[in-house]
């Protein structure tokens, strides 16, 4: 990403200063590797949010993105990349839920390859421009319920989820690696846990990371 661009450094509220304190938090809150921060420090995250929201891009809060939509806290963003990164294989990622198209910048910045899918296509639109304006040419973008996945493109090495279902998508897990693949995402309705389902040899071992409060994964397609 150029140094160079104002728009992507930032001035104010988007400055390198800014995002420095981010670092800090997010350090106090236990995300420690180093290539997930390098991500945070360097990703312009205010060009994620509509420009009247950009002085709150930075701050630990989740923002809304439109379409009932949210653009996740930072530390939520980087504790699901970090358990992307522990993950035994994390070339391919499938991601669930595209929404604004940070955590698929993050992902981009971080693993060789990025498929990302998104039921509401203005979000997809405003997304993908982003994403064409930092010169990320490893993400691979989809229209689709995200309940489906992407089998024209499986097996991945991690699935990463950005809505809520009440229950594992088995299509998702279908499509994971059989012996290595991960599957990250907010599972529950009343009570969302993120929650990590690894499979070995073709079992599932199911962990509970921590509480969460993401909007609900729903089916289907929205075209407006």
């Amino acid at each position: 990403m150029s140094k160079s661009n104002p728009e992507l450094r930032g001035i104010g509220m988007t400055s390198a200063r800014t995002r420095a304190r981010l670092i800090e938090r997010l350090l106090d809150q236990g995300i420690s590797h180093p290539k997930v921060l390098a991500c945070f420090e360097a990703v312009p995250r205010h060009l994620f949010v509509d420009e009247a929201l950009g002085h709150k891009a930075y701050e630990d809060i989740s923002v809304p993105i439109g379409y009932a939509q949210t653009l996740s806290q930072p530390y939520i963003v980087a504790k699901m990349s970090e358990l992307v990164m522990a993950a035994p294989h994390h070339e391919r990622i499938l991601e669930i839920g595209t929404g604004s198209g940070f955590q698929t910048c993050v992902l981009a910045n971080l693993v060789d390859e990025v498929f990302s899918v998104e039921r509401i296509k203005p979000l997809q639109e405003k997304a993908k421009a982003r994403l064409k304006t930092l010169r990320l040419n490893n993400v691979h973008l989809k229209m689709a319920d995200g309940f489906l996945g992407w089998p024209d493109q499986a097996p991945f090495d991690v699935i990463i989820g950005t809505a809520a279902p009440k229950e594992p998508p088995p299509e998702l897990v279908d499509q994971l690696i059989p012996d290595g693949g991960r599957l990250i995402m907010p599972i529950g309705e009343e009570k969302q846990y993120l929650t990590v389902i690894d499979k070995v040899d073709d079992e599932l071992i199911i962990q509970k990371i921590e509480p969460v409060l993401f909007v609900p994964m729903l089916s289907g397609v929205k075209q407006q």
